[in-house]
């Protein structure tokens, strides 16, 4: 999770030093979004696909996942904190396909981060192989959901990890429910997060298989400080890592992610209420074709021309959930509308480095990680993917035919 800190790698380049192939693709963004939708099922595939193969070209060749192929660099080292959230999605893809190759891949990621977490129970910031290794309380509760998992799919081989980094997490938790400390010394400002209710999400999975641990009120905590930070129109302050006037789609994703699994964990309805107004901030700014700008000022105002495909993904996945809460198809509407574009930007055939990866940005040189493809952005669209063909084959509803009230 990395909030555009690296800024615009062709600012910091002259174009001319830049690599043909990082040349070649922008030349194909700068035309336009793709005409072509691969659709659900063949997104699906090519993307948990590619999640196999970033943690088969992990240069640390460790069982975790490279952090991301860059058209500058080529493949990167492995990345602990989204390795932790990732091997939920290989499990359900594994689930839906039929595949068990994919059940043994995420139990290699899980054994991986077993085997560097720290004795207090947290996890290191940046990559594996990162010089300054601080425990973070971010990267600690986006393993903590995988862990979690693990214990219900595997067993007790995972419940003494899980048990020390939610312990750790509660530990450091301040009494009016946020984590002001322990946040990466490699990219974020000092302070507590609104999108820390994506860690608040950690607990909340592993409440799922320890109910009598208080693991749940804790993050019911955090969720509760969350609001306090949420402005009257639903954004939040205290949601970038390093720009809170302008937060990634991405961050604020997180916070609303967090917000709808406490809702779904204590169904309170003022956290709901919350969710909506939050949703429905970016719900205001979402063209009809599906594109929702990278970054958003306290009045929903875009602040950037490029998509953050994460951002864009995550916030699919929000607004099918608050279907869910709610019925409302207006929510389904934005959500296959966003997922659509993201397929768009998707290639699944060619280039194996490339097919079935997303982007960070859209086009590839925007200021959330230009020039890479990010694991975690592949991650949440076969999760947002999954999620759109499971809903369709439940309802026979025709969604996505209007665009809803508020499009801009």
């Amino acid at each position: 999770m990395i909030d555009g800190a690296a800024g615009s790698t062709s600012r910091a380049h002259g174009r001319a030093e830049l690599p043909q192939r990082a040349l070649d693709e922008l030349a194909l963004d700068r035309r336009g979004l793709p005409p072509t939708d691969p659709g659900l099922d063949a997104a699906i595939e090519a993307g948990a696909e590619w999640l196999c193969r970033a943690q088969e070209m992990s240069t640390t060749a460790d069982g975790g996942l490279a952090k991301n192929f860059s058209l500058l660099s080529g493949w990167s080292s492995s990345y602990p904190e989204t390795t932790g959230y990732i091997a939920p999605t290989l499990l359900a893809f594994g689930d839906a396909s039929g595949d068990a190759a994919y059940e043994g891949r995420a139990r290699r990621m899980l054994d991986w981060l077993v085997s560097i977490q720290f004795e207090n129970g947290a996890f290191q910031a940046g990559s594996v192989e990162a010089k300054r290794l601080v425990p973070v309380t971010f990267n600690t509760g986006q393993i903590l959901i995988g862990l979690a998992h693990g214990v219900a799919r595997f067993g007790d081989a995972y419940r003494a990890p899980m048990r020390k980094a939610a312990e750790w997490l509660v530990a450091t938790q301040v009494p009016d429910g946020s984590w002001p400390h322990n946040q990466s010394p490699l990219v974020a400002t000092a302070g507590a997060k609104a999108y820390d209710t994506h860690v608040a999400w950690g607990l909340f999975e592993a409440a799922k298989v320890e109910p009598d641990a208080g693991y749940g009120e804790a993050g019911m905590r955090n969720v509760r400080w969350a609001l306090g930070v949420q402005t009257s129109s639903g954004w939040f302050d205290k949601c970038s890592i390093k720009d809170p006037a302008t937060p990634a789609t991405h961050t604020l994703g997180y916070a609303l992610r967090g917000l709808l699994e406490g809702y779904a964990f204590e169904r309170d309805e003022a956290v709901l209420a919350a969710a909506r107004r939050c949703a429905d901030g970016m719900l205001g700014v979402l063209s009809p074709h599906g594109f929702l700008p990278g970054r958003l000022d306290r009045d929903w105002n875009p602040a950037a021309r490029w998509a953050c495909l994460t951002g864009s993904a995550q916030n699919a996945t929000n607004w099918m959930l608050l279907w869910r809460h709610t019925g409302e198809p207006r929510y389904l509407d934005a959500a296959f509308s966003a997922n659509r574009y993201v397929r768009r930007t998707m290639r699944i055939d060619g280039d194996p480095d490339v097919r079935g990866a997303v982007k960070g940005s859209f086009p590839v040189d925007g200021a959330y990680d230009p020039w890479q493809y990010p694991n975690w952005a592949a991650k949440f669209t076969v999760d947002s993917c999954m999620l759109e063909r499971e809903i369709r084959k439940a309802t026979s509803t025709p969604f996505a035919t209007r665009h809803h009230p508020g499009q801009r």
